[in-house]
């Protein structure tokens, strides 16, 4: 470890942070005007680099290069004005977690997109002719294309700050990221602001994907990638900053940077591996900052959003034919498997159906009564499911006992993490969530020794009077059912009564002696309890485990299903689970571009209905029911 490698590596980390710089500031001024939490911002980031590729092979190696990058970043600022005017203008009026989902559906047919137009294979692009060589630092070769890189940043940083300070555009701008309302009744185009910002983030992120086409290839992972590093630096810098977006990047790739200069450290006897920590670094960075700085390093406290859609009303007892329904529907449910003796893939569905039941009836459980929106929360899922696995294989525990001491492992890490997170709220809360997840999955993924590292464990089978699936599914359906029941037994108790006074208004339940932190911490720990059962469930229906299980893919999995049903209704989470589950194994089964297909099926939801599905047929039968009420009093 050389002072001459250390200066190399710094001047990495400031390469690196430019183009993480680019994708962050982009997000940044989406959300700032628009308060869209832009899923898709990835999506424009990969666009970026296969358009460039593209264009580069078309435009020719030499003279062509450096403007087939400006064009490319173009074309995916057009792109993003597209999916602006044609996508999101239309649900602006939505509830901001229904934006998320659809730009979620947009990321699955962009990723299929690309897939269509550029295949699946891995891209390599040419060298930057003029930069291709590399420059003599301390005594080290240093590429002169990432010094080229390292100027960009503070270049882009610059323009930025004269765009937004010394120009009108740019005065509108800050104007609506402080009240987009008041920007609009002085007469502004609010439309086409929107729009025009939009394409500007867009753009960015295009930029940012094209100048990574001398130093990485194209791959369809860089979507989901890239958008969690982008969300990392946005709320670390402070939400709608873009001074905050640079400072944020150059913290983060700077620690990286140092990280993997470190390598293999001895502490006090104990090898220390620094170079494994890249893979968490980011989180490690903004969950520290959230704690000690909730609203990011240069970020203002999120004010009100006036954007939530309809308001809820109050819970109510169901109905006598709502009751009369799900008992039918259990009898369904116990009668199938007896239908079915033929088809034991409709079996195996059917548990993985329940199981995202009740995964999704828990982060509902937080989401919807609490008010607490969580982007990781298959980090509970994922504890239950090692959990059971390690109990069963370590400590030779019988898997009936196991299915019951998993979820509270799940508990005690909600636990844990719960008290730190019910400190913040809105998209800092959410941004908290996901970086614990992310430090579990990291753990996970890189214990060997324990967790089987990314190998997973195998051989975790149930017990032997529940080797034929249908007995599995018995069990499944019982525990399931339980455990939804109960989740809404506690919201018709005083606590769920207390919980949702205290999201719906903190002071207010506050001056009525409610400790609002105190239960919705409790009603993390319920939820991480039932994301546990479900984890534990799905370790032993499988059979296997793996870090997979808790990765960020599944909180956005989970997330999709409460918002697909209906965050507003006790019956979304079910409905949005089993309409998902479905949706992806029955597309996935009949053709090669089911991400393409599941997303269009998803945005159609959306726009069709904004409430959710079981939202929307609650809606039907509340106007129903005042017509008839209206009616009645007439009459």
């Amino acid at each position: 470890m050389s002072f001459s490698s250390f200066i190399v590596q710094l001047l990495n980390g400031l390469a690196g942070a430019s183009s993480l710089f680019l994708v962050g500031a982009g997000l940044s001024l989406i959300f700032g005007v628009t308060r869209i939490v832009n899923f898709a911002h990835g999506s424009f980031f990969m666009v970026g680099i296969y358009v460039a590729y593209s264009l580069v092979a078309k435009l020719g190696t030499g003279l062509g290069f450096w403007p087939a990058l400006l064009l490319a970043a173009v074309a995916v600022g057009v792109l993003g004005a597209v999916v602006e005017v044609v996508l999101l203008r239309r649900i602006y009026k939505a509830p901001e977690l229904f934006q998320l989902l659809a730009t979620f559906a947009l990321v699955l047919v962009i990723k299929d997109a690309a897939l269509w137009f550029w295949g699946p294979e891995e891209l390599l692009g040419p060298r930057a002719p003029g930069l291709s060589g590399s420059v003599n630092i301390l005594g080290r070769q240093f590429p002169s294309y990432d010094l080229f890189l390292i100027v960009v940043g503070p270049v882009v940083l610059g323009l930025l700050w004269l765009l937004l300070t010394r120009t009108r555009w740019g005065t509108l701008v800050r104007a609506a990221t402080q009240d987009r309302e008041m920007v609009s009744a002085l007469g502004v185009n609010q439309a086409w602001l929107f729009t025009a910002v939009f394409a500007l983030g867009a753009l960015l992120a295009g930029l940012g994907g094209a100048l990574q086409l001398p130093r990485e290839p194209a791959t369809l992972e860089m979507d989901l990638n890239t958008i969690g590093a982008a969300f990392v630096v946005v709320v670390v810098g402070g939400m709608g900053s873009i001074p905050g977006a640079y400072v944020a990047a150059l913290l983060i790739a700077e620690i990286k940077a140092i990280c993997i200069w470190l390598g293999v450290v001895d502490i006090f006897g104990v090898s220390v591996s620094f170079s494994k920590l890249t893979l968490v670094v980011e989180f490690l960075v903004m969950a520290v900052v959230l704690v000690w700085r909730p609203w990011g390093l240069m970020g203002k406290p999120q004010g009100v959003s006036r954007n939530t859609g309809l308001p809820e009303a109050p819970l109510r007892q169901p109905e006598r034919w709502f009751k009369l329904g799900g008992a039918a529907l259990v009898a369904v449910l116990v009668v199938l498997p007896l239908l079915t003796t033929g088809s034991p893939y409709l079996t195996v569905l059917m548990i993985d159906l329940l199981i995202a039941a009740l995964f999704a009836a828990s982060l509902h459980f937080i989401m919807g009564p609490a008010g607490m929106h969580s982007f990781g929360h298959a980090a509970y899922f994922g504890l239950g499911a090692y959990a059971a696995a390690l109990l069963v294989r370590s400590a030779g525990i019988p898997m009936e006992l196991a299915l019951v001491l998993a979820p509270l492992a799940a508990a005690a890490g909600a636990l844990l993490y719960g008290w730190f997170c019910v400190r913040l709220s809105g998209v800092y809360l959410a941004m908290l969530t996901l970086a614990f997840a992310q430090i579990t999955w990291a753990i996970c993924y890189q214990w060997d020794g324990f967790t089987g590292g990314s190998n997973g464990l195998t051989g975790v089978w149930p017990a032997e009077w529940l080797s034929d699936k249908r007995n599995y599914y018995y069990l499944t359906l019982a525990l399931v059912v339980g455990g939804v029941l109960l989740l809404r037994r506690v919201l018709f108790s005083p606590f769920g009564y207390a919980l949702r006074a205290g999201r719906d208004s903190v002071l207010r339940a506050d001056a009525i002696g409610i400790d609002v932190k105190r239960m919705q911490w409790t009603a993390f720990v319920i939820a991480g309890l039932f994301a546990g059962l479900g984890g534990a469930l799905f370790a032993f229906s499988k059979g296997s485990i793996s870090p997979e299980t808790l990765h960020v893919g599944r909180s956005v999995d989970g997330l999709v299903m409460v918002l697909l049903g209906g965050i507003q209704t006790l019956a979304g989470p079910v409905v949005g689970a089993v309409t998902f589950t479905w949706l992806h194994d029955t597309v996935a089964r009949n053709t090669d571009y089911w991400r393409a297909m599941l997303g269009a099926i998803i945005l159609v939801l959306v726009l069709l209905f904004p409430q959710g599905i079981a939202g929307a047929i609650k809606q039907i039968f509340d106007n129903k029911r005042e017509a008839k009420n209206m009616k009645e009093g007439t009459a």
